[in-house]
């Protein structure tokens, strides 16, 4: 089994669904990744990105689900900065097949299990 790596998931709270079935996925024991859930309900704390830019420190890479509601999550966008500020890897999956949205400066694949190990494997 290859080594687990621990991974921050950025996310839409409109994509919450799409983030929980990543979650569930993690938990299967040949899931090549560990999960950090950094529930955007706390985004309103005064302390909120201090936790979140610690969280992304302690992760190997950074995968953002990227779906229409990207171009208008600050949470999520605050995310991807800070991981690419700090030099954490940061990869986008595609949640639907027919939404393509693209976030500057995020290189984003198809959402396969497949492609997600493939990239955490690379990490």
């Amino acid at each position: 089994m290859a080594t687990k790596k621990v991974i921050f998931v950025a996310f839409a709270i409109e994509d919450e669904r799409i983030r929980d079935m990543i979650k569930g996925q993690s938990l299967h024991t040949d899931t090549p990744f560990e999960y950090i859930d950094m529930s955007v309900k706390e985004a309103y704390e005064s302390d909120w990105k201090s936790k979140v830019k610690t969280r992304i420190l302690r992760s190997a890479g950074v995968l953002a689900i990227v779906t229409k509601n990207s171009t208008s999550s600050t949470g999520q966008k605050w995310e991807i900065s800070c991981a690419q500020e700090v030099g954490v890897p940061v990869r986008g999956i595609w949640a639907y097949k027919e939404d393509r949205t693209q976030i500057a400066g995020v290189k984003t694949m198809e959402w396969t299990w497949a492609n997600i190990g493939n990239w955490i494997n690379s990490l």
